[in-house]
């Protein structure tokens, strides 16, 4: 559905997208993590058409152009700036931005009607913008992005800011988006959304991506060891029978393979009153692959 190849972008001195290449199936959920400034914004608005690559090649659904306005229709964006005019009510917005992809009459309404019932602000369509919460404010980015029904959504940060309860509903929407076959590209920092709505992740900072993998697979690969720490119900009479380090009766065991260490450990014979597992997860892998130095 979605091919890029070698991309890049500069801003004067800055490389903004560092020759970037991913690949996107049709149906499939795909995230861009990455902290602030790593590129993730400057690669959604060359997939929109809102930027021209320095070089390199973007296809969708088979067409090269994504400044084209057919290419334009077949997406649905919600900016990380929210596109809202606040003096307009939710639904004049949606109806606004309905006309700019051609919807009129009644499949205007229709769509407007299923975009606010999508978002939960039915109850809210004829209030002004300027009354919105932020939460609710950023749910309308939303339906504005789906109103003309699109199959491929460009979704740059869309829960910065919101409260819990808005941030969940965003959540259980794009996953029935996608349960639906529509194609999803999900950019955050934040790492439980990627871990939660997408099926493969890239790895994205200073422009380039570092990896790209499901998350299991990531954290496989470079999340480093996992750690095993437990307390025997009474000290051990033959201490080289255990792995790892023991101190009186608080075992420690780093492994690669955490559920194989557990087996062995609990066919020894000895008994345990507790047992923790930490293993990594995407933001050990994160960390790992980006480092952990302060951005400015």
């Amino acid at each position: 559905m979605i091919i890029v190849k070698n991309l890049f972008k500069r801003f004067g001195d800055i490389t903004a997208v560092d020759g970037i290449s991913f690949e996107i199936s049709r149906g499939e959920s795909f995230g861009f993590l990455g902290p602030n400034g790593a590129g993730k914004s400057t690669t959604i608005n060359m997939l929109a058409g809102v930027l021209e690559p320095d070089s390199g090649s973007i296809s969708i659904n088979g067409a090269s152009d994504p400044t084209r306005s057919k290419v334009r229709r077949s997406l649905g964006i919600a900016p990380q700036a929210l596109a809202l005019y606040e003096e307009l009510t939710g639904e004049e917005n949606i109806a606004f931005f309905g006309r700019l992809y051609g919807l009129s009459g009644r499949k205007l309404r229709e769509r407007v009607d299923w975009s606010l019932e999508l978002v939960g602000l039915s109850e809210r369509r004829r209030h002004r913008v300027k009354t919105y919460s932020g939460g609710m404010q950023r749910r309308l980015n939303l339906a504005c992005g789906m109103v003309h029904d699109p199959q491929v959504l460009l979704l740059d940060e869309p829960t910065v800011g919101i409260d819990p309860q808005s941030r969940n509903l965003i959540f259980d929407k794009v996953e029935q988006l996608k349960s639906e076959g529509r194609t999803v590209l999900y950019t955050t920092h934040y790492m439980e959304e990627a871990q939660r709505l997408c099926d493969r992740v890239a790895i994205i900072d200073l422009g380039r991506i570092l990896a790209v993998d499901t998350v299991d697979n990531l954290i496989s690969e470079h999340g480093g060891v996992s750690v095993i720490e437990a307390e025997l119900a009474a000290p051990p009479k033959d201490p080289s029978l255990l792995p790892g380090t023991l101190e009186g009766t608080s075992l420690r065991i780093e492994t690669d393979n955490a559920m194989a260490t557990v087996a062995e450990l609990t066919s020894t014979g000895h008994r345990f009153i507790t047992m923790r597992i930490d293993r990594a997860d995407l933001e050990v892998v994160f960390l790992n692959l980006t480092g952990r130095r302060l951005r400015d």
